[in-house]
C-alpha cells in the first residue's frame, strides 16, 4: 500500500515517521528545519492522517507499506527517523532492510513490549459522541474530562475532520484499538542486528527508554548512541524543538548516505 507523504528540500533522502494517533503534521517543524540539508519525505503511516485505512496494523505491515512507498519514490537508501510508534516502525524496517537505511534515529521508544498505557485514551476516543459534536473545541473539552491533559486532548482532536454536517476520525480507530497489543509490542526474530549508525533520543522525564532496555537496544542496534534531553517528556520534538532539531541535524550530517 502506498502511503501519503509530503516532500521538501534537496540532497540525501531522509524519511520521517510519526507516532500513534498522529500524522505527518506532528513532525512538520522538524521536516522544515531538516529540509535545508536533506530531501525530507514526511509520511502518514497506515490508518493515520491521509493514508489509506487497512484491516491490520502491525510493524511488519508498516515496514511493507514503507517499502512500497519508497520504491514508488525511487528512494533506494535513506536516513530514517521515527517517533514512538514510528520509531518502532523505523527499527523494524531497518532490521528487515539494513542496506536501505543509511542511519537510524529513534525518538523516545525502545524495541520492547510496553504495558497498556493508552486505555484511557481509547476510552475517551470511543466514548466521544461524534453525531452530536458541534465543534472541535467541544471535542477537546469532552476528551479532557476523561484524559485530564489539555495538550493530549488537543493533539487527539486534530484527528477529527468534517464530513458534511458531521465529524469523523481521520485515523482508523477500530483497527488501532484492536491492534494495540501489536503496537505495544515489538516484532521478534526479524532480520539480523542493524549495524548502521543509530541514535536514540530520550526525554529525561519520560520512562519509554530506561536502563533496563539497554540490552534490548544494543542486541539489535550495536552502534546505538543515546542522547538525553533535560526537561522533556515523550514529545521531545515539540517540547524543545530547537535543541532537538540541532541534535538530529548534527547526527545526520556526520553520516554518509
Amino acid at each position: 500500500m502506498l502511503l501519503n507523504y509530503t516532500q521538501a528540500g534537496a540532497g540525501n533522502n531522509l524519511v520521517l515517521l510519526h507516532g500513534l494517533f498522529g500524522s505527518s503534521d506532528n513532525l512538520a517543524q522538524l521536516a522544515k528545519y531538516l529540509s535545508e540539508f536533506f530531501l525530507v519525505t514526511n509520511i502518514d503511516l497506515p490508518n493515520h492522517g491521509a493514508s489509506a485505512h487497512s484491516p491490520s496494523h502491525s510493524y511488519l505491515d508498516m515496514a511493507r507499506d514503507l517499502t512500497d512507498t519508497l520504491a514508488a519514490l525511487n528512494i533506494d537508501k535513506c536516513h530514517l527517523f521515527g517517533h514512538s510508534m514510528g520509531g518502532k516502525a523505523a527499527m523494524t524496517f531497518a532490521l528487515l532492510n539494513p542496506k536501505k537505511v543509511a542511519s537510524l534515529i529513534v525518538e523516545d521508544i525502545s524495541p520492547v513490549t510496553y504495558p497498556n498505557r493508552h486505555q484511557d485514551v481509547f476510552d475517551a476516543l470511543t466514548e466521544l459522541n461524534l453525531p452530536q459534536l458541534t465543534s472541535r473545541n467541544q471535542a477537546v473539552s469532552q476528551l479532557n474530562q476523561k484524559i485530564n491533559s489539555m495538550g493530549i486532548s488537543q493533539f487527539l482532536a486534530k484527528n477529527l475532520q468534517r464530513n458534511g454536517d458531521s465529524w469523523q476520525w481521520k485515523m482508523n480507530l477500530p483497527v488501532l484499538q484492536k491492534a494495540y497489543p501489536d503496537i505495544a509490542a515489538f516484532p521478534q526474530n526479524i532480520g539480523q542486528a542493524y549495524q548502521g549508525a543509530t541514535l536514540f533520543i530520550k526525554g529525561m522525564d519520560s520512562d519509554y527508554i530506561t536502563a533496563e532496555h539497554q540490552n534490548d537496544i544494543l542486541q539489535r542496534f550495536p552502534k546505538a548512541q543515546v542522547k538525553v534531553i533535560q526537561g522533556t517528556g515523550h514529545w521531545i520534538h515539540a517540547e524543545k524543538p530547537n535543541i532537538f532539531n540541532k541534535i538530529v541535524a548534527d547526527f545526520l550530517q556526520k553520516q554518509e548516505c
